[in-house]
């Protein structure tokens, strides 16, 4: 049985990402295998987009994030720097809240990604506005699907509020942060939630190794 043909990409410009990444990931990937996974970004992304002026650009970032991932899983699971995942309804709020300050705090000795269960459009504004004021930094961050890859690729796996929609893979350490939904607060409430969440980094960080 033969396999079937990579799918056409809707844009050149996502083909030009297609062709970077299987550049980059020469000799991981075949060049149909990254050309796949572009496509499915895109359409995981769109799904969800209201506006797709970036869409092109952010669906590179996923391929490239996802290949990664999968480079993880299929290399050796469990080494070099810990990994962890924040998951959430919408990867609007907290995930997004919880990604970027462990990234801001830990700096290069943890791998950090966020996904949603159902990823909203857009990061709620008065979410970026409270990370920006505590230091961290959100301006490349955006709100994408969860997928297998990296969940898998995840040593540690964080809820916040997603129940029973969120992965669950043997072999990944599972901690449920059940802090408040940001959506539609005022910024002096997101600005408490995220200091609540901010405590549990500090724990967390006491737990990990190599930071």
């Amino acid at each position: 049985m033969t396999s079937s043909p990579p799918p056409v990409l809707p844009d050149e410009r996502l083909a030009a990402g297609a062709a970077r990444l299987a550049v980059r990931y020469r000799g991981r990937f075949s060049a149909e295998t990254v050309q796949r996974l572009v496509a499915d970004s895109y359409a995981r992304l769109a799904e969800h987009a209201h506006v797709r002026t970036h869409l092109v650009v952010l669906a590179e970032r996923f391929a490239a994030e996802r290949l990664d991932a999968l480079a993880h899983v299929e290399g050796a699971p469990g080494v070099g720097l810990p990994r962890v995942l924040f998951v959430c309804s919408h990867n609007a709020g907290r995930s997004q809240m919880g990604a970027a300050l462990l990234a801001h705090r830990a700096q290069d000795h943890v791998v950090v990604s966020s996904a949603g269960t159902h990823p909203a459009a857009t990061v709620e504004p008065v979410v970026a506005q409270a990370i920006t004021e505590a230091g961290a930094h959100l301006s490349e961050a955006f709100p994408k699907p969860l997928t297998d890859e990296v969940v898998q690729a995840a040593d540690i796996v964080i809820t916040m509020g997603c129940g029973d929609a969120c992965a669950v893979v043997p072999g990944r350490r599972y901690l449920d942060w059940p802090v408040a939904d940001p959506e539609g607060a005022p910024i002096a409430v997101v600005r408490t939630i995220l200091d609540e969440i901010n405590a549990h980094i500090t724990e967390l960080l006491d737990y990990l190794p190599s930071t």
